[in-house]
């Protein structure tokens, strides 16, 4: 009989591609949803802010909790490797650690119950992944670590300097998800648009683009992660010269005023970055999304008000809002005398999130008797008379579900199949649309 796993990724999509690289090397187990049945339970912790820190400490102790007799509890990723020393000594819990670098040698741990801390991150090869959560769409990580100063931000002080992947372990990867069956790919790093500059190429991506443009079975494709300082010109056009990626542009901005993008130590001013959202924006059916960090050190109600101004009259189409957190050995937790007390950083993000709620319910109305590419999901969220869709151009997860309450086709619709369909109405926050045909 095999043995049964228990695994719970944390944190962002750069885990999931971690954590199933781990499903790959253990396919020899049957996967569990119950804990309590498992003989071994991974989790894949997060260590970028204290929300996701304590998330992954608690999910730890809990699943030890639920566990039972003899199973052993493994805990990897980001957490595990920032503090590894203070984990290791105080969570006895744990009879398993392990950091960034040796998710391909996870079955090698749990058979010799060893914990290991390999002092280079791991950057995917072209391991057998087990794609989680879809029939059809997969994530491609570019790269491990980020050249990148920000100064709130501790990712490269445990994940280090830009690591690209050879753009051929790339090709290679698609290649084969494409003989899957798999046909919808986001491309992912911490700064995608620095992809290859460790090897002396400024515009990676305008290679990436080209080789998988040519792959057969790739019908979409999207970028996620754009950094400002290291976006060129060219490589948005050729995005939008692309008849495979979408005119989807997803880049943080955090600031946009000078000053606190200098404080930030961002690399780009104002001018730079308000110029590369106005030629997103202008691109045909343009789709673009960015974060906002409120109340990070020295930020003024002026510089507040601006960024304000600014996300009410550019209009994204979807803005991820998060509080600014100390993170230690970063710049700005040394700022004492610049912090923002935490009522003010709470009022500030209720004020930004009203404003999202109008830009993005702005941007939703705009889809509103159009006929667009979906694909659909399987039972929606909502109600089971539901079905749940996206559109083919938005991201896995994070831009929304589109309702489809009715089908105009004589076949029933499949899941991970892309069709048109007519928006006919906005409820809340949910598209609600009609299939037309096959896409």
């Amino acid at each position: 009989m095999a043995k049964k796993l228990h695994l719970v990724s944390l944190g962002c999509t750069k885990n999931l591609i971690d954590s199933e690289v781990m499903l790959g090397r253990l396919r020899d187990y049957d996967i569990t949803q119950n804990p309590d049945e498992a003989d071994v339970i991974i989790v894949n912790t997060c260590g970028f802010i204290d929300a996701a820190k304590e998330e992954s400490i608690q999910t730890v102790l809990g699943l030890h909790e639920a566990r039972k007799k003899d199973s052993l509890l493994v805990m990897s990723g980001c957490l595990s490797e920032r503090y590894k020393e203070e984990l290791q000594q105080e969570l006895k819990e744990v009879d398993i650690f392990t950091g960034v670098g040796d998710y391909d040698k996870i079955d090698e741990l749990i058979e010799r119950r060893e914990s290991r801390f390999s002092p280079r991150t791991y950057l995917i090869k072209n391991d057998d992944r087990i794609i989680t959560g879809s029939n059809y769409h997969a994530y491609i990580k570019l790269s491990e670590g980020c050249n990148q100063q920000c100064a709130f931000c501790a990712i490269p002080h445990f994940k280090g300097k830009l690591q690209s992947r050879p753009l051929e372990d790339i090709i290679a990867e698609v290649e084969k998800l494409t003989q899957q069956g798999f046909y919808d790919f986001s491309f992912i790093s911490q700064d995608s648009s620095s992809y290859l500059r460790d090897f002396g190429h400024k515009e990676g991506l305008v290679d990436l683009i080209k080789a998988i443009e040519k792959i057969e079975g790739v019908k979409s494709a999207r970028i996620l992660y754009l950094y400002p300082s290291t976006l060129t010109q060219n490589v948005l056009q050729r995005i939008v010269d692309s008849p495979v990626f979408h005119n989807y542009f997803d880049m943080p901005i955090q600031h946009i005023s000078d000053r606190m993008l200098k404080i930030m130590r961002r690399g780009s001013g104002a001018e730079v970055i308000k110029k590369q959202l106005a030629f997103m924006r202008a691109a045909p059916d343009s789709f673009v999304r960015t974060s906002i960090i409120a109340g990070h050190p020295g930020e003024s109600e002026k510089d507040f008000h601006e960024l304000c101004e600014f996300l009410e009259d550019f209009g994204f189409d979807r803005v991820t809002v998060f509080a600014y957190s100390d993170e230690e050995g970063t710049k700005a937790a040394t700022m004492e005398a610049e912090k923002i007390a935490p009522e003010i950083v709470d009022a500030r993000i209720k004020t930004l999130q009203q404003i999202v709620e109008k830009t993005t319910r702005a941007a939703l109305e705009k889809e509103l008797h159009r006929t667009i590419d979906v694909v659909v999901q399987g039972e929606s969220s909502e109600h089971e008379f539901f079905l749940g869709a996206k559109k083919l151009q938005w991201a896995e997860e994070i831009d929304g579900e589109i309702l489809i309450n009715e089908n105009d086709m004589p076949t029933e619709p499949k899941i991970g199949r892309t069709y048109k369909a007519k928006v006919t109405q906005l409820a809340g926050d949910k598209l609600v649309a009609t299939l037309t045909g096959e896409s």
